[in-house]
């Protein structure tokens, strides 16, 4: 029989105040996992930690910048420490970005590269050393169908640089950690309804996105929970080193 259930399960979020992150921990929280909601300022998971006890489920908020190792390895202990045995991490937290490449400063490129890129490595490390000692975990990471195109009408290289460095990052940490027990896989979400995305000046932007979807719409956050919570759970247990696009056939185009 295959089991799509995570209840009993302890999970981190990173970026979870809002948005995809926020989403991916709600539905942990509703699937009976225990949940760590990291942002860099705690106060920001307030919302989300409150949700997930309002339902009955149980939730902390963690203050992480993903910039520093040291954050990540306390996130990891407050969370063991309030729950148990981590099993289970979803490593959202990034920053977008939209300076033309000519244009792009020194400091500009590593703001963006220092979040999406390292802080999601400095994240995995510090889940990974938790879970080997328990002999088991998984781990997915937030990417986007910017690691795999260059987006139209936008000008955001080290975004996109970014993103296809977590992919390959994803890949080669599955390979490297499967005989701890770990899986490690990557979603890579498509244009979605994020608070970003939502505001009136990026109106005739969004209304292109959605025309140039093959589904004619964007995502709501919830639709990119589902497949994550899929890829944290029994049902994938034979999936590691995947990269998951759910952007409503867009790279199909």
């Amino acid at each position: 029989m295959i089991d799509f259930g995570l209840d009993g399960e302890v999970a981190l979020v990173t970026g979870a105040s809002s948005g995809i992150g926020q989403s991916i921990a709600l539905a942990l929280g509703r699937g009976g996992v225990a949940v760590g909601c990291g942002a860099r300022n705690a106060t920001r998971c307030a919302e989300t930690v409150d949700r997930i006890r309002n339902a009955g489920g149980r939730a902390i908020a963690v203050e992480w910048d993903v910039t520093d190792p040291a954050q990540a390895t306390a996130a990891v202990d407050a969370v063991e420490q309030a729950f148990g045995p981590l099993g289970l991490a979803v490593n959202n937290a990034g920053v977008g970005a939209g300076t033309p490449a000519l244009e792009l400063t020194p400091g500009q490129w590593q703001a963006v590269l220092d979040t999406n890129l390292t802080g999601v490595f400095f994240s995995c490390q510090a889940e990974a050393r938790a879970m080997r000692a328990h002999g088991r975990g998984a781990i997915v990471n937030i990417a986007s169908i910017s690691a795999t195109i260059a987006n139209r009408n936008l000008t955001q290289a080290q975004y996109n640089a970014s993103k296809a460095a977590v992919v390959h990052l994803t890949k080669s940490l599955a390979v490297e950690w499967a005989p701890l027990g770990l899986r490690v896989n990557a979603v890579s979400p498509g244009y979605t309804l994020t608070p970003m995305n939502r505001r009136p000046e990026v109106a005739d932007l969004v209304a292109e996105f959605a025309d140039t979807t093959p589904l004619g719409r964007l995502a709501e956050p919830e639709e990119i929970a589902g497949p994550v919570l899929f890829l944290l759970g029994p049902a994938a247990g034979y999936i590691t080193g995947v990269d998951l696009l759910v952007d409503g056939g867009y790279c199909c185009w």
